[in-house]
């Protein structure tokens, strides 16, 4: 390929062209700063690869002498202008557009400026050039994503993995790309680090240097006649180093010790931006033979040799390993230390049948629950569980302790069901390391949570507690072929649930089976004074803009709770897909809007022509079943309903006589017939089957379409997020439907079948400063049964949702009784989360009065 044809030739050869290098110092960068004078800029579009995060280290700062390092945070950008790739470093300031999910890989960016600069990793690394120099992107404007669908509709299939890397050739950077690419995997550009972290949390593995299968070694052992035998004991290592002897205390330990892998943590990753380490991961697996157990810790690069290789159950031999003090426990237990040097540990993966019989270490044990069990176990009870998968909510993020540059914590819910009871288990599901099995975790797959802890609510009560991680969580699902290699598949509480799910019927199983949408458990309280009892007095009540300013700092998929003194102005009641027109409640002297100002809030009935009947009352999520496959019966619009006017205009009335002339009188069922209900019990007998073999499943799933007449001019509202809603699970499309719900995914509206249709928005006006919030309202459903109320707004806002004991009202007469809110002081709980670049979900979960 020609030079002159390769758009990274063309634009950094300017950085080292001396006097004729182009000035970028009148752009500004997304930090808000100036672009250092010595800045190229390149005009022609480039498409992200890949984005990739590491903790910068001692020296970091060295190739940042401009910026202020306010966070521990890196990232290195893949880009390619469709020929070949080049790595760059992004400027710390420009850092905010990774952590909102605007830099994202996929994202096409424009008029980027890159700066020259030293690589800490040096030589080897394939983003650096061949005389070691390397690049800072310092200023980039990201396109939106409609510009950038229309640009990159010719380059969708591209296998960017097979592009030559720019300056691959080992010349200058000058010289365009198209040689052979330096042997060894990516490795940060800007600090001396040999992996690269999950962008999302700390403690996952990212990138191709973990190993999948263990690392081949030479056995040196001659094996002895019947198997292998260990040449020292647990109990034998313990009371040497306790006894204080000096072998075993002060130095390496040459033994060969043969354990059995019991319990493993999830990685642990403690690297500082204070210290210079090149791997900074540990792991620990308690491990046992017969004379007892032990913990074994995993160091660096040993974690990324071995962590994937192993698992519970597998038995190790060890050589070359050091005893230690403990380091959580008191002076009479010890742990193994297992590091790659001083000295380089040995580890083997051995078969059991190996082993000499009488030394084979005894198999975990494994204490499952069922639901109904776990009704009467006490708060932090360790415990397994299996189930059925029936909901699997979105992955989101949480911080692991005040303040802003907290750790961020990735979780999802779950809830299982196993038949033993009403009640379903509940697990909030934190990172276990485990990131390829956690993106096989949707519905109707069969799910082993080990090593859980129970929590139980302050106040006692038995129907919201659940499940959480501990340090040795680990899960196991169908489609991965776990559950035919582990012991636990032929204990009789496995084989009870088997038996369970041998007689449930896939469409019965498919009708409740949901996964994503906003969520929340347990349920907040019912009362102000409960409320503020759960939070030990202590609301924290935040003015308007205090607010707007908490939500502009979240990162991608972060999840607050935020509380406000508001009252409201308006409500919506509107459709997906159909927010052009909405039933609607306005209290016209709040208003301030010129284009509401017209608006009456108590306006004459509604006077246009029959509609299509509400959906019927949506269940509480994630316990949604389907609605019926018969079309709903049609019902006209309530003459006592004080809506907004729903008079269209004359263009509106031809259009809509058009579209009904060419509708089906009949209309279509809002679920279609899924071909796999033929067989109903085919996709939960092949989950059962991977207990002895792993088996995949398929089935279809169809979208529905509805309608009906709105108002003409409705109050200026963004639509709900197709991430706010939960979708029925579609088995034919899992694994699509699995990816848009991960960090970094999202969902596109009408790709799949939305669970709940409708929804309400509120505007609330801050009593402190009069700022105004538009906030999602989802009484359809909610995360319990709720207590009996009356179903007035009052009610209906306290408790987040219909009562479970009455029918709801209809839309139409809700909206007509909202005038009830009227000058109300409410305490408003919202619940926010950021689904990436401009769109911030603002969820209204509960509203008290507050009273004189």
């Amino acid at each position: 390929m020609a030079a002159d044809s390769c758009v990274f030739h063309r634009t950094l050869t300017r950085s080292r062209s001396g006097p004729n290098k182009l000035s970028w110092s009148g752009s500004w960068s997304r930090s808000g700063s100036r672009s250092p004078s010595s800045a190229v800029g390149c005009r022609e579009l480039l498409l992200v690869v890949d984005v990739r995060r590491y903790s910068r280290d001692q020296g970091s700062a060295v190739y940042f002498p401009q910026a202020v390092l306010s966070g521990d945070d890196l990232y290195d950008i893949t880009l390619t202008e469709g020929h070949c790739r080049l790595q760059v470093t992004l400027d710390p300031g420009l850092n905010r557009l990774v952590e909102r999910h605007v830099l994202r890989p996929g994202a096409t960016l424009s008029n980027a400026a890159f700066t020259p600069a030293l690589s800490a990793q040096l030589p080897g690394c394939l983003g650096a050039s061949g005389d070691r120099d390397s690049y800072r992107l310092v200023s980039v404007e990201v396109r939106d994503e409609a510009a950038g669908e229309e640009d990159d509709t010719g380059r969708t299939h591209v296998d960017w993995d097979s592009l030559p890397w720019f300056g691959s050739s080992g010349q200058t950077g000058g010289t365009p790309p198209g040689g052979t690419p330096p042997a060894g995997p990516l490795v940060p550009l800007r600090a001396s680090r040999t992996v690269f972290l999950p962008l999302w949390n700390n403690v996952d593995h990212s990138g191709e240097m973990w190993r999948s299968a263990p690392p081949t070694e030479e056995d040196e052992d001659e094996e002895e006649e019947g198997g292998r035998r260990p040449t020292v004991t647990v109990s034998e290592l313990r009371d040497a180093f306790l006894s204080g002897r000096r072998g075993v205390a002060k130095g390496t330990v040459h033994r060969q010790l043969i354990v059995r892998i019991i319990n493993k943590s999830h990685l642990m990753y403690y690297g500082r931006s204070d210290q210079t380490c090149q791997c900074p991961y540990k792991a620990v697996l308690q491990v046992s033979d017969r004379t007892g157990s032990v913990c074994v810790v995993l160091w660096n690069s040993m974690c990324v040799n071995w962590y994937r290789c192993l698992k519970p159950g597998d038995i190790i031999r060890l050589r070359r390993y050091r005893v230690k003090q403990h380091y959580q426990a008191h002076n009479d237990d010890i742990e193994i230390s297992v590091n790659s040097r001083n000295p380089a540990a040995q580890v083997s993966l051995l078969p059991e049948s190996s082993i000499s019989p009488e030394c084979v270490p005894p198999a975990p044990i494994y204490t499952f629950y069922s639901s109904g069990e776990l009704l009467d176990r006490p708060h932090g009870n360790i415990c397994d569980v299996i189930g059925l998968l029936t909901f699997s909510g979105r992955s989101e993020r949480i911080r692991s302790k005040d303040g802003r540059w907290a750790e961020l914590l990735e979780y999802r819910w779950l809830r299982l069901e196993d038949g033993s009871c009403d009640q379903p288990i509940m697990v909030k599901l934190f990172s276990t390391s485990q990131p390829e099995t956690h993106l096989k975790l949707h519905p109707l797959s069969v799910v082993v949570c080990t090593h859980l802890k129970l929590v139980r609510p302050a106040d006692g009560t038995r129907g919201c507690s659940y499940l959480t991680n501990t340090t040795y969580t680990q899960v196991y699902c169908t489609g991965l072929g776990h559950h035919s290699q582990m012991s636990y598949r032929k204990l009789r509480p496995v084989q009870h649930f088997l038996q369970w799910l041998k007689r449930q019927d896939d469409g019965q199983v498919l009708s409740r089976a949901l996964i994503g949408g906003f969520f929340i458990y347990p349920p907040p309280p019912v009362s102000l004074e409960m409320y503020m009892k759960e939070r030990r007095g202590e609301v924290g009540f935040l003015r308007g803009a205090e607010l707007q300013r908490d939500l502009e700092r979240l990162c991608y998929r972060e999840r607050r709770t935020f509380c406000i003194q508001a009252t409201v102005t308006m409500v919506t009641y509107s459709r997906i897909g159909e927010e052009d027109h909405c039933l609607f409640w306005m209290d016209r002297s709040s208003s301030l809007s010129p284009s509401s100002s017209s608006t009456s809030s108590s306006p004459r009935p509604s006077t246009s022509s029959p509609r299509s009947s509400l959906p019927s009352p949506i269940p509480s999520s994630p316990h949604s079943s389907r609605p019926p496959l018969s079309p709903s019966p049609l019902s006209p619009t309530s003459p006592s309903s004080a809506i907004s006017q729903t008079l269209s205009s004359r263009k509106s009335n031809k259009r809509r006589k058009l579209l009904l002339s060419e509708t089906p009188k009949k209309r279509l069922p809002r679920v279609m017939f899924h071909p796999e209900q033929n067989n109903q019990t085919v996709i939960l007998f092949q989950a059962s089957m991977e207990f002895l073999e792993n088996t995949e499943e398929d089935s279809d799933e169809d979208e529905d379409t509805s309608s009906f007449t709105t108002a003409p001019l409705p109050p200026a509202f963004p639509p709900v997020a197709m991430e706010t809603l939960p979708s029925w699970y579609s088995h034919i499309h899992r694994e699509e439907q699995a990816l848009a719900l991960a960090m970094g995914g999202r969902l596109t509206c009408g790709r799949f079948d939305s669970a709940h249709r409708d929804y309400y928005t509120l505007r609330l006006r801050a009593l402190s400063d009069g700022v105004l919030l538009d906030t999602i309202f989802l009484p359809h459903y909610s995360s319990s049964s709720t207590d009996p109320h009356s179903n007035t707004w009052p009610s209906i806002l306290s408790h987040g949702a219909f009562s479970s004991h009455t029918p709801p009202p209809a839309p139409a007469d809700l909206i007509a009784t909202a005038a009830q809110l009227t000058n109300q002081r409410l305490v408003c709980v919202l619940e926010a989360c950021h689904l990436g670049g401009a769109r911030t979900e603002l969820i209204l979960s509960r509203a008290f009065q507050l009273t004189d």
